[in-house]
C-alpha cells in the first residue's frame, strides 16, 4: 500500500525542478564572490602598512624600535603609534611619530620610547593618514 489512491487524493502533476541545481549554484557563486571581495578589502593591501623590523631594550626605562612604513601615496604625511610592552604584554610606554611625506614609498625609521618599567618588546601599533594638529611639521 505504498501508492495513494488517485480517486481519494487526486493526481498531482509531476513538478519539474531542473532549475533548482542551477539556482543553488548561482547562490553559492554569488556568496563566494561576496566573501572574496570582503576578504580582499579587509586583508588585502592597505594604503599604509607599518612593519616592525626590530627592537632593542636599552635599559630599564628605554626601548628603541626600528620599523618601516610603506605608503601608497608617498607624499602623504602619516602618524604612527609605537609602543613598548612588558613580558605580560601590558603597555609600558607609547610614542606618536610623524612620518612626513617623501619621494620614497617605503621609509625606515627608528625611535626611542621612555617606559614606566622595563620593556620586554616594542612594536608599531598602527599608522594613519589623519595626522593630529600637534604632530604636523611647520
Amino acid at each position: 500500500m505504498s501508492e495513494r489512491p488517485a480517486d481519494r487524493y487526486g493526481i498531482q502533476p509531476r513538478k519539474n525542478r531542473r532549475w533548482l541545481p542551477w539556482a543553488l549554484g548561482a547562490v553559492v557563486l554569488v556568496g563566494g564572490l561576496v566573501v572574496a571581495y570582503l576578504g580582499f578589502r579587509t586583508y588585502g593591501p592597505q594604503d599604509i602598512e607599518p612593519e616592525r623590523l626590530g627592537y632593542t631594550v636599552v635599559d630599564d626605562s628605554t626601548v628603541t624600535v626600528d620599523f618601516k612604513v610603506t605608503r601608497k601615496d608617498p607624499g602623504t604625511a602619516v602618524a604612527c603609534i609605537v609602543r613598548a610592552m612588558d613580558g605580560d604584554t601590558d603597555e609600558v610606554g607609547r610614542r606618536e611619530i610623524l612620518v612626513p611625506g617623501s619621494d620614497a614609498g617605503t621609509v625606515r625609521l627608528q625611535t626611542t620610547i621612555k617606559t614606566a618599567r622595563r620593556a620586554g618588546a616594542g612594536n608599531v601599533y598602527g599608522c594613519t593618514d589623519h595626522v593630529p594638529a600637534y604632530l604636523r611639521a611647520g
